[in-house]
């Protein structure tokens, strides 16, 4: 085997869920050469992947990028995507192409029907099922992100208000239906003893201005202000992460980072909790309203809540959050703050 193709072009949560396929491909086929397939915004979350050989770009141009592709002369794809993008590729490559069971079908059912038939498997080990045939096997050591020495942010320099220790919260997500409601992380930035650090796009800037308003402690907006890598680099040097279910949740998981996660229309049971080794997965911790009809509406979320009252947010309680972020950080008493 000399030269593999991975597709995976979106988004960076998904992309960096691929990254225990990557490393063990290579770890365990040293010989062979790491393509990797995506779209030219999420080149900050492999660009510094020793295991990856080279990165190609999906441009919504086929006709640019097939006969590249052709060129490389591939001798196998992984397709980690299974959409009609990435089955489009593998027909006009006609190389051998594996795949992995995507689940669309039991998904469909409990969102339509609450009928739960989801396999209790994380999607990094559906993934997995993708090389089974070219005798790669699962490590067990979780996710991977990469930083270099420039992309690291000097907290003391950057943020003083924030040294020595301070919580980062991931306050967006691709829809707002996971969103964590503004008034309600304002709620629990007041419960914190520690800083706060809001992390998310431009498109956050303006919800994080919102809270920090709301705040009464000490609380930076960093939403939109820093590049993604940025953005990584500040999750690695906090205490812990609170974030929705969205890409920085799983950034925080393969930097090694107590995450407490906050789900809201999507549900952990979908396979895409943070995905940690054995020895960390007490660094997780699920926050969600376990029981509730109308819960999980989407496999991906809506604008709006369907029903108006959004009760898979608003119903989450802020004692649970406080009571985990509690153990995290003083462990020994429980408690946010000595007396």
């Amino acid at each position: 085997m000399k030269k593999i193709l991975i597709i995976r072009l979106s988004s960076i949560g998904d992309i960096v869920l691929t990254t225990p396929v990557v490393r063990c491909l290579k770890q365990q086929l040293p010989e062979a050469e790491i393509h990797y397939l995506t779209k030219k915004q999420y080149i900050p979350v492999l660009q510094s992947n020793p295991f990856i050989a080279k990165i190609h770009l999906f441009k919504d141009n086929f006709q640019e990028l097939i006969p590249k592709l052709k060129a490389e002369r591939f001798d196998h794809i992984v397709d980690l995507h299974k959409n009609f993008r990435s089955h489009y590729v593998r027909f006009r490559l006609s190389r051998p192409a594996t795949s992995f069971p995507k689940l669309n079908l039991q998904k469909w059912l409990i969102t339509k029907f609450h009928f739960d038939r989801l396999p209790p498997v994380h999607i990094v080990d559906r993934y997995f099922r993708a090389v089974q045939k070219l005798g790669i096997q699962n490590d067990g050591k979780g996710l991977d992100y990469f930083l270099l020495d420039p992309e690291q942010v000097n907290i003391a320099g950057r943020f003083p208000e924030l040294a020595p220790e301070y919580v980062a919260i991931a306050i967006g997500a691709k829809h707002q239906t996971k969103i964590f409601p503004v008034h309600k992380v304002a709620a629990l930035c007041n419960e914190l003893a520690l800083p706060v650090i809001l992390l998310g796009g431009k498109e956050d800037m303006a919800r994080g201005e919102e809270i920090r308003n709301q705040s009464t402690g000490r609380v930076v907006n960093g939403c939109g202000a820093l590049p993604l890598n940025a953005s990584a680099s500040v999750i690695n040097q906090a205490t812990l992460v609170v974030s929705n279910d969205t890409g920085l949740m799983h950034i925080a998981a393969a930097l090694k980072k107590p995450v407490i996660s906050i789900w809201g229309n999507t549900i952990p049971a979908f396979g895409m909790y943070p995905y940690l080794p054995e020895e960390f997965r007490h660094l997780s911790t699920l926050i969600e309203v376990p029981v509730l009809s109308c819960r999980p509406c989407s496999k991906l979320g809506y604008d709006t809540c369907p029903k108006g009252h959004f009760d898979c947010m608003e119903r989450i309680e802020m004692q649970k959050i406080v009571d985990a972020i509690n153990r995290y950080l003083m462990p020994d008493t429980g408690c946010l703050m000595p007396d």
